[in-house]
């Protein structure tokens, strides 16, 4: 007769760097795309609490924080073989417990948000998510005054504080670790930067994002900067339900392949109405 396996056989604690090629095997066993790069990257960015039994990493959730107000969880991975067993609550408790008073803000599959309504979440829209092989894409136009450039040397302070107006919270420590692993353009309106682009290798090609613009033709100008830089690529973007731009991504060969909710605890960071963020960084960090 087999024992039946119970929560006090499993063991919750931290995440440390030493996890990432267990966890990074977690994730592609329900066929997340990330790479064991990808998980470095978001691990070092914030705090992760795995869970284990008899020495194998059966679950994984992160959480980071921006600022004192605000703060993100992802990366909430179970074990087919333990899902509805309590695994993913019981490590929603830890991250949320790490967050404190802040508001929380996560994506959630279909099969997931009924958990996270339990826990308090709220639905406040959807995220698409487009990828494949591009093509190159004709040039979008921008108006007089104005090009796409590189980020420049004393660009990062400009960068954080269009990141903090688009997203209504600060960004400033995601946005310099990205600098770190991206390659970024910017908008230059008279020397003043007014959006930005950035793309990073990840999973199986590279993902673009964030973009952030004041309007949807600069941001189709930026991804097809991207668009046409990596032609014949296989790319990866993940823009909010209302970007507007689900239908011009699938005729540039960057299709819609999934969606996930878009969920907060507490109260939404409310972004500056004259700059919109277009394409979030991963579904992670938002």
């Amino acid at each position: 007769m087999t024992t039946p396996v119970t929560q006090t056989d499993i063991q919750y604690r931290r995440m440390s760097e030493h996890d990432i090629e267990a966890a990074h095997r977690l994730s592609m066993s329900v066929r997340w795309p990330h790479r064991a790069d990808d998980w470095r990257f978001v691990q070092r960015l914030g705090t992760g609490f795995v869970a284990e039994h008899e020495d194998k990493i059966i679950g994984t959730a992160l959480c980071w924080s921006h600022g004192v107000q605000f703060s993100s969880i992802g990366m909430v991975i179970v074990s087919r073989d333990w899902q509805g067993k309590g695994v993913g609550r019981k490590l929603m408790a830890k991250a949320l417990s790490e967050l404190g008073k802040r508001n929380v803000l996560l994506h959630a599959t279909e099969a997931g948000a009924g958990m996270y309504q339990h826990l308090g979440f709220e639905a406040v829209g959807a995220i698409h998510q487009h990828q494949g092989t591009v093509f190159q894409p004709p040039l979008v136009g921008l108006p007089p005054g104005e090009r796409i450039r590189p980020l420049g040397s004393r660009d990062a302070p400009r960068l954080a504080a269009l990141g903090a107006r688009a997203s209504g919270m600060p960004r400033a420590t995601v946005l310099s670790a990205l600098l770190g692993v991206a390659e970024t353009v910017v908008i230059d309106r008279y020397d003043e930067v007014i959006g930005c682009a950035m793309l990073r290798r990840f999973g199986h090609g590279y993902a673009i994002g964030p973009v952030i613009a004041p309007d949807i033709e600069r941001a189709k100008a930026l991804i097809t900067h991207w668009a046409g830089t990596y032609a014949d690529s296989f790319v990866r973007i993940d823009v909010p339900s209302s970007s507007g731009l689900g239908d011009w991504l699938n005729g540039l060969g960057l299709i819609q392949v999934d969606s996930v909710v878009a969920m907060v605890r507490g109260e939404a960071p409310l972004p500056d109405a004259d700059v919109r963020q277009f394409a979030i960084i991963n579904q992670a960090l938002g």
